[in-house]
């Protein structure tokens, strides 16, 4: 058994890879297009539609030409933007269709000489191109696709340093680029709620539950940072708002192998108590469980987000199959939990449920959701708010999460 844990950690990490340098190399090879080979065409192109879909997180445009757009992608700072070189082009769309939205406060285009034409995307944050390419459609058109999502300042500035513009580096360096290091096992701890979203509400204490969840993300971190190869880093470390999709992409971002999002609900019936591990699936295991995912899921509509903006994922067989080997992990991860809280912290019947949370979607990281108690329940709240309850909870946690590093890593090369 552990001999085929392992075999399929390397073989998920493997895919993990396939997909994080495809995804790069999209990007890099868009760079390495100069802007300047552009001859005085016979006729611009034609670019007759455009559309924008997104979030604070992720933003996705996509524009159709009629013939095939050769493009160059550039970063510029002070403030954050996004430059798209291409030869000549005529739009043929309503500057309405290119609005900016999500990660962006402006979208500009046009020509810039008899050769060339621009567009420029001026962020609200620091972001970059995960996927940048011209997909052929079906009626003999061509779309070019980029997708944007949010960056730190410290990758916006690598890109802005490294890229080359022309046959020219500006800020050339020749520090060496240093890899993650794939044999540290991180751990994504995402502290529910946050900012404008309180959460639940303690019954007797009034307490909210973005308090008591950032407490016990901090203090798990901490616990977790101290297990050797391992690492453990916070989706949120203050009182601040996060959409569900900045979260996901924070962790990927991170190059997580594990994600646990960590909640203290209420329920109507408050005699029900205890600790519940979630996993993702499209059909509930229950209603209340049902009803659990859909209140977690309101949390973007609170701050104006909308599902409905996100960015559609690309199919592919690669992405469904990471998908399905994901959340394989992920009922591992539950167990995990589950065998070092029994006896030890109080379950509710049927302990591991699942539903739809959109918190649990990364396709390539498994992923759980904890309720760590119900607030609605007067001695569930007692100890959600005793820190010797909450070390000892902690420290069943790294103890799961440990077995399940050992298991799914040993021997993985």
């Amino acid at each position: 058994m552990k001999k085929a844990i392992a075999h399929a950690a390397r073989g998920r990490r493997l895919c993990k890879r396939i997909m994080r340098a495809a995804l790069c190399s999209l990007t890099v090879s868009a760079l390495l297009v100069p802007a300047s080979v552009h001859a005085a065409p016979d006729k611009p192109l034609l670019a007759f539609a455009a559309r924008i879909a997104g979030d604070e997180a992720r933003t996705r445009i996509v524009i159709d030409f009629e013939d095939k757009p050769e493009f160059a992608i550039h970063y510029v700072t002070a403030p954050e933007r996004v430059v798209i070189d291409l030869p000549a082009t005529a739009f043929g769309f309503a500057a309405e269709d290119l609005k900016a939205r999500g990660l962006f406060s402006d979208i500009r285009f046009g020509a810039m000489d008899d050769t060339s034409a621009r567009i420029v995307l001026t962020a609200k944050r620091p972001v970059r191109l995960g996927l940048a390419e011209v997909q052929e459609g079906e009626n003999g058109e061509f779309r070019l696709v980029l997708d944007a999502e949010m960056a730190t300042p410290e990758l916006f500035a690598n890109l802005v340093r490294e890229q080359r513009w022309g046959d020219e580096q500006e800020n050339a360096t020749d520090e060496p680029v240093v890899a993650a290091d794939e044999n540290v096992f991180t751990v994504a701890l995402d502290a529910g709620h946050g900012g404008i979203d309180t959460g639940a509400i303690g019954t007797a204490t009034k307490t909210p539950e973005k308090s008591i969840t950032l407490s016990f993300a901090r203090a798990l971190a901490e616990q977790l940072n101290k297990q050797p190869g391992t690492r453990a880093i916070l989706t949120r470390d203050t009182d601040k708002f996060l959409s569900l999709s900045e979260r996901v992409t924070l962790a990927r971002q991170a190059k997580a192998d594990l994600f646990i999002s960590l909640h203290a609900d209420t329920l109507s019936q408050k005699d029900i108590r205890g600790a519940t591990v979630y996993t993702l699936s499209d059909r509930a295991s229950d209603r209340m469980a049902e009803n659990l995912a859909a209140r977690e899921n309101l949390s973007d509509q609170l701050a104006g987000f909308s599902l409905k903006d996100e960015p559609p994922e690309v199919a592919d067989i690669l992405l469904d199959l990471t998908r399905r080997e994901t959340q394989a992990f992920s009922i591992a991860l539950a167990g995990n939990v589950l065998n070092s809280f029994e006896g030890q912290v109080g379950l509710i019947n049927n302990a591991h449920r699942h539903a739809g949370f959109q918190v649990l979607k990364a396709p390539d990281i498994p992923s759980v959701l904890l309720e760590l108690g119900f607030l609605s329940n007067p001695e569930d709240e007692k100890l959600l708010l005793d820190e010797t309850w909450r070390a000892k909870v902690n420290g069943l946690l790294v103890d799961a999460v440990s077995r399940y590093k050992d298991r799914a890593v040993a021997n993985g090369g």
